[in-house]
């Protein structure tokens, strides 16, 4: 059997409970607190969900160069054919000949293309394998 005891103040929207627990022995306080945050005008609050469609549509139909993949990895463009585009276990992932989403470049003076969605996530899902080698 629990016994709550609620004490309000004044006007203020501040709920103090005290609860005793029979059963458990133990006395609780609980403080409920209502606050008005104001927002500046420039600004929203939007759920995650919503903020995760954003980025999403952010990449959407957007393609990389090696120069933007380099900025997102941080590390230079030998590091990344190195350790992401030329080990076999990725570019049988990533190569479009393959049914993936980056370009490897077949001559001298074509540039190197990358699908920005399926890039992004490719990183995001295989970080561990790429900086543990």
């Amino acid at each position: 059997m629990a016994v709550n005891i609620a004490v309000q103040k004044s006007n203020r929207q501040t709920l103090n409970e005290f609860i005793y627990s029979s059963k458990e022995g133990i006395n609780r306080q609980q403080l409920s607190v209502n606050l008005n945050i104001p927002i500046p005008s420039d600004s929203i609050i939007i759920s995650k969900v919503e903020l995760e469609e954003f980025k999403k549509l952010e990449l959407t139909g957007v393609y990389w160069s090696m120069k933007d993949v380099e900025k997102k990895v941080n590390r230079k463009s030998e590091w990344i054919k190195e350790n992401i585009l030329y080990p076999t276990k990725f570019r049988k992932i990533l190569d479009a000949e393959h049914g993936g989403f980056v370009f490897y470049p077949r001559s001298k003076g074509q540039t190197w293309s990358f699908q920005a969605t399926k890039m992004a996530k490719f990183l995001d899902q295989h970080f561990d394998q790429i900086f543990s080698q």
